[in-house]
C-alpha cells in the first residue's frame, strides 16, 4: 500500500474533491447503501464551505487525490442529541465528516484517524446504517457506538466515538504530516 499524505484543502482542489465524492457515491451504491449522499451532496457549495472553513483535507498519493474529508474541532450541533445511548464523555472532540475515497486503496479512514489524532485525542464520527463497509472499518478501528444522532434535514446516522489509547499517542508522534 501507498503512503498516503494528508494536507489541507485549497480551492483548486475543489474539482478532485468532487471526483472523490463521485466515486464513493458509486461505492456506496455497489455496496447497497442506496440512499446516503443522495441528490449530489456533498455538492461544490460543501466543499467550498468546508475549504473556506480550513476544515477540508485532501489525502494524497504522490500528487493523486484519492481521499477527501471535513474534520472540525469543537461542538457539532447534530451532536448534542444522542438516543439510544450516549457519548463516552463530554470532552472537546472532533469530528470527522464527508470521509470520500476513490477506492484506489484501501486504509482510508484509518490514515484519516490517525491524522485528525494529531490534531486532538478525542475523534467523533456517524454513518449510516446501509454503509457497511464504514461500519465494518470503524469497528476494526476501535471506534464504540454511541447511539443515534439525526442531521440536519431529520434522518438517523449511527454515531460512534474513539480516544486516542497511550498506545496510539506513543506511535503516531513518531509520524509526520
Amino acid at each position: 500500500m501507498d503512503r498516503v499524505t494528508i494536507r489541507k484543502a485549497a480551492e483548486s482542489d475543489a474539482d478532485a474533491i468532487l471526483e472523490v465524492y463521485e466515486a464513493s457515491r458509486r461505492y456506496m451504491r455497489a455496496t447497497g447503501n442506496l440512499t446516503q449522499w443522495s441528490d449530489g451532496y456533498p455538492a461544490r457549495a460543501d466543499v467550498m464551505a468546508d475549504i473556506a472553513a480550513g476544515n477540508c483535507y485532501v489525502g494524497l498519493v504522490g500528487e493523486e487525490i484519492v481521499m477527501a474529508f471535513a474534520f472540525i474541532i469543537g461542538d457539532d450541533a447534530t451532536y448534542r442529541i444522542i438516543e439510544q445511548g450516549s457519548w463516552l464523555d463530554d470532552r472537546p472532540y472532533g469530528t470527522i465528516h464527508r470521509l470520500g475515497s476513490t477506492g484506489r486503496q484501501g486504509g482510508m479512514l484509518a490514515a484519516c484517524v490517525e491524522f485528525c489524532f494529531t490534531k486532538i485525542d478525542n475523534l467523533r464520527l456517524d454513518t449510516h446504517s446501509d454503509n457497511r463497509p464504514m461500519l465494518e472499518a470503524v469497528g476494526r478501528l476501535g471506534f464504540e457506538r454511541c447511539g443515534i444522532i439525526y442531521c440536519r434535514d431529520g434522518s438517523p446516522r449511527i454515531a460512534f466515538q474513539k480516544r486516542k489509547t497511550k498506545i496510539e499517542r506513543n506511535s503516531i508522534s513518531d509520524k509526520l504530516y
